[in-house]
């Protein structure tokens, strides 16, 4: 089959999705907020949309894979895209702090936290600061978010994704915080981590990308892209996943194959649509969407977007 043809079936099937109806039914069991992958508190970043927190779909009764990609596709998409829009908020505030000749104690608190969170520890205030934090607090393209999800979890069928909401295989080293991997070698205690919802696994996997020491090199490209205007590319920031697998460049070519045999680019090209509008205003209505279809491809960020009025 070729590439063209490839891209056609996922891509026409996930544009039927957003016009006509769901090819998963999403759980309607919620979870708390708990676990890593959180945010730093902040006035101008809006309550997570309820959808946000529902469990991951059962996708093994699929028959037919290419429906099990676009199901898989879109559901997650809708998150990367939230998860990125909100990440995209908390830039944009720390940009402004960064002009100010002053900050108030709250905006010293602010920058504190997400100073720990993000593993910086230049002089509170100081242009090195600054300037670590505008290079750690930054999105990822969404094709490399759903490889590697499809990759790690089995395309959603995993044990760890099933009973943990965990896409992406992140461990945790706290007695209970997870599950026990069936092949845990004696004396080791580290479990695969539990999330409230698979949005949750999304945001810690941005993190964890953003701030780990084995992942200075994505971080370094994707800082080059930044200053050199160009596009941010899954394909181009997979070469910074060497230490994710103990595989190493196996694995970053599997994950690369990945994308450009599921034509994941669609995707990163569609949220640089979507960010068209760089307003704090569209900004706001992709970070509060009320219902996940608004935000996928094809459909247009807007009233649609919006929340409605809850905690």
């Amino acid at each position: 089959m070729s590439a063209a043809m490839r891209s056609l079936m996922l891509v026409v099937p996930l544009i039927a999705f957003a016009v006509g109806g769901a090819l998963y039914v999403p759980s309607e069991r919620s979870a708390s907020d708990s676990n890593s992958g959180s945010e730093p508190a902040l006035s101008s970043l809006p309550p997570l949309p309820s959808w946000a927190r529902e469990d991951l779909p059962d996708f093994s009764g699929y028959q037919d894979s290419t429906e099990k990609k676009v199901a898989f596709f879109s559901f997650l998409y809708p998150r990367i895209v939230l998860a990125n829009s909100r990440i995209l908020i908390e830039r944009d505030y720390l940009d402004s702090l960064a002009n100010e000749t002053a900050l108030s104690k709250k905006e010293h608190t602010w920058l504190a936290a997400q100073s720990r969170r993000l593993r910086v520890e230049e002089e509170p205030g100081s242009p090195a600061q600054f300037a670590l934090l505008r290079k750690r607090l930054d999105v990822i393209p969404p094709s490399l978010i759903l490889a590697q999800a499809a990759n790690e979890s089995a395309w959603g069928t995993s044990r760890f994704a099933l009973r943990g909401n965990n896409l992406f295989g992140q461990w945790c080293f706290s007695k209970g915080c997870g599950l026990v991997p069936l092949s845990r070698v004696e004396g080791a205690s580290h479990e695969v981590a539990s999330f409230p919802s698979p949005y949750h696994s999304v945001r810690a996997y941005i993190q964890n990308l953003n701030r780990h020491a084995s992942y200075q090199g994505l971080r370094d490209t994707r800082l080059d892209d930044r200053e050199s205007g160009d596009p941010l590319s899954g394909l181009a920031l997979a070469r910074g996943l060497v230490s994710y697998s103990e595989r190493g460049e196996e694995y970053v070519d599997e994950i690369r194959s990945m994308i450009r045999y599921n034509n994941l680019e669609f995707y990163d090209i569609e949220f640089r649509k979507i960010l068209s509008d760089r307003s704090p205003s569209h900004l706001k209505d992709l970070a509060s969407a009320s219902a996940e279809k608004a935000l996928l491809p094809g459909q247009i960020a807007g009233e649609s977007t919006r929340t409605s009025a809850e905690g």
